[in-house]
């Protein structure tokens, strides 16, 4: 029988290191406060941790603008820091994925410095015209900015310039970073933005109210080519796995990427289901709709090879109060989202603090939003007339910074002994590690045993994915592996819910205490695993 691999059978734990734990107080968060928080990390019982950016660079977008690929950001630590970190990680039974952010790189970056000079054999290394086209930016405005005479292009910040990967110097650039960092013993990447860093051409784009110009680079086939050249020349060479962050891709775009035969990357983060509360683009918020949400969710289960599962990141708001009820229902709801995440198909991925129910924060002006993203949103929406109450509700709402506010430990907060670089979220008090740890009934101790059962039961890491009912708020699947059956209940919404189906069998987990099923009803936010008799 083929041993299954890690990054099938294991559980992810996302690192936004800024934000996790400051070892020095600073106020930022770093390397060896990540190192001292190994043992928690190890006990709760995660195997991957993925740090998200780390690398020496100016922070225009909180590191997702690389100006040294072989640096470490000196207010995380040095090199010493993160290879100790390596060590002490993997003496732990610990392996570490590291983001790789290949569209881009910060305009500090030596090889554009140095592509500002025509004759520089750099020049070719980026995107350089003399006139620019109409493609506009995710962080809204022009995707150019002019430089002397000529214009470079950037689909993002205008300080994260994109690199050109018609220039098979840039492959080899890419490769030897990837050598660098897996020979160092990590486990491998999530690619960032990874399906639209080839440009097919640079002509103008179908005009839209978004993202001008996508459709010469959004899933090109010259994509698929750097991916499967990457695969050959680096990652087959090492024990490891891709995870790729996608922009925009349906189920067949993502097979594309994953199925084992394309020999690319081994599975993306799909973003249909957290586009199920918005219109156009993500600040403009509906009222979430769990039937939409739950559809969303069963055709990627259904349809994709192999899900990265997840319900928050470092972008996205906090789950528990986008999909869940932070308010009446807090416990329950963060209970019964992860108990959805965990059991579902495919490899489950935590964010720093979901495990405690972390909420969106409350914030009382624009000044207290660090967000390069929110910033601009407010600016455009600010051109565009929008009333000020109008911007400061969307961008509270949505902004990627309730998702970035430090890791709350302690009642006092606990992150760091200085000022923290973002707010902390008042209900610290409340909400924070050690009264999860006091208290035996908490979320962290629900994702403990969820977590627990998703490593070592083959019906939750092979079984294959069944929708028996969605509808009415409610969400019922099965898995199935061999002659064993589990069923996932969960009820998405405040009301108490008959059980549309009938359900037999022996409860495993319940996030209210539940014993039997003889009622046939769901609590507000309920979840029930079942295993079914056979």
């Amino acid at each position: 029988m083929e041993e299954i691999k890690l990054w099938k059978k294991g559980v992810v734990y996302q690192i936004y290191p800024r934000s996790f734990m400051d070892s020095n107080g600073d106020g930022i968060g770093d390397i060896p406060g990540i190192t001292s928080k190994l043992d928690y990390l190890k006990e709760l019982g995660v195997d991957i941790i993925w740090l998200s950016p780390v690398y020496k660079s100016p922070n225009d977008d909180n590191g997702y603008d690389i100006s040294d690929y072989k640096d470490i950001n000196p207010e995380y630590g040095t090199m010493e820091d993160m290879d100790h970190l390596i060590d002490e990680a993997g003496k732990k039974g610990l392996k570490i994925i590291m983001d790789l952010v290949i569209n881009h790189t910060s305009d500090e970056h030596p090889w554009f410095i140095a592509s500002k000079n025509k004759d520089s054999k750099y020049r070719d290394y980026y995107i350089w015209r003399d006139k620019p086209n109409n493609w506009t930016s995710f962080f809204s405005g022009p995707a150019w900015s002019k430089d002397k005479d000529s214009y470079y292009l950037h689909l993002f910040s205008k300080k994260q310039p994109d690199l050109n990967w018609d220039n098979p110097e840039v492959m080899k650039e890419i490769q030897d970073i990837m050598h660098y960092w897996l020979k160092k013993g990590i486990y491998g990447f999530r690619c960032d933005v990874i399906n639209i860093i080839y440009k097919s051409s640079l002509e103008n784009g179908k005009k839209r109210l978004v993202l001008t110009g996508k459709e010469h680079y959004h899933s090109q086939e010259g994509c698929h080519k750097i991916l499967r050249t990457l695969r050959k020349e680096v990652l087959d060479s090492y024990d490891c796995f891709t995870v790729g962050e996608t922009v925009m891709v349906d189920t067949k775009q993502a097979n594309d990427l994953i199925l084992p035969e394309r020999k690319e990357l081994d599975m993306v983060f799909g973003f249909e289901h957290m586009e199920t509360d918005q219109i156009n683009n993500k600040w403009f918020k509906t009222k979430f709709n769990p039937n939409k949400f739950m559809r969303v969710i069963s055709k990627w289960q259904q349809e994709v090879y192999w899900n990265a599962n997840y319900m928050e990141n470092h972008d996205q708001p906090r789950s528990v109060s986008r999909f869940g009820n932070d308010k009446e229902f807090h416990r329950e709801s963060a209970k019964m989202l992860a108990t959805l995440n965990l059991t579902l198909k495919g490899t489950p991925y935590i964010f720093e603090g979901e495990e405690i129910g972390m909420t969106n924060c409350v914030f009382n002006s624009m000044s207290e939003f660090k967000d390069v993203e929110s910033h601009n949103i407010d600016a455009l929406a600010k051109k565009l007339m929008f009333p000020k109450k109008v911007r400061f509700k969307m961008i509270s709402k949505t902004s990627r910074d309730n998702a970035r506010t430090p890791m709350q430990w302690t009642k006092d907060g606990g992150f760091s002994s200085g000022k923290s670089w973002l707010k902390m979220n008042p209900n610290q008090n409340e909400i924070n590690v050690d009264a999860n740890l006091f208290d035996k009934n908490s979320i962290y101790y629900h994702y403990k045993t969820l977590i627990h059962m998703r490593k070592h039961d083959q019906v939750l890491i092979n079984g294959n994915f069944k929708p028996l009912f969605m509808g009415n708020g409610i969400f019922i699947f099965s898995r199935n592996h061999l002659d064993e059956t589990y069923i996932t209940v969960s009820n998405m919404t405040k009301k108490v819910r008959k059980i549309p189906i009938l359900l037999e069998g022996k409860i495993l987990l319940s996030n209210v205490g539940r014993n039997d099923m003889t009622d046939q009803k769901l609590l507000p936010y309920e979840s029930i695993l079942i295993k079914r008799g056979v």
